[in-house]
């Protein structure tokens, strides 16, 4: 069974940093794409990073430069280090993966995976 779970999160202040990790398992083989998605509510999901096992990376134009994605094959898990927070970027943070290949335009669009964690909370204040 396949399932994947985050970690990490929390409320810092704007400027803050934090790490959320997403650990996944049940796989028969490396997942081809794992991403960060969030959501706050009365909003639709969107798109943060994503990356392929081949470490080729997509961002969100609102992360770009603060927000550094990565993986670690070897242990099938999914990294997100966030620097210079903004308010903005409070919302659940999910984990999503995608053993199909997805196009280079459609890899932030959620609709695309199947595989999903649960989510982890970031706050971030002023």
């Amino acid at each position: 069974q396949v399932q994947l779970v985050e970690s990490g999160g929390g409320s810092v202040q704007a400027g803050g940093s934090l790490r959320l990790s997403c650990a996944a398992s049940g796989y028969t083989s490396t997942p081809y794409l794992m991403g960060w998605f969030r959501q706050v509510p009365g909003k639709e999901r969107e798109g943060v990073a994503v990356i392929a096992r081949d470490a080729h990376t997509i961002y969100a134009d609102a992360v770009k430069g603060r927000f550094a994605i990565s993986r670690d094959n070897a242990k099938n898990t999914l990294y997100l280090e966030m620097g210079n927070l903004k308010e903005e970027d409070t919302a659940m943070y999910y984990c999503a993966a995608s053993v199909m290949w997805i196009d280079w335009n459609n890899r932030l669009s959620p609709a695309n995976y199947k595989n999903w964690g649960q989510g982890t909370q970031v706050t971030v204040s002023s």
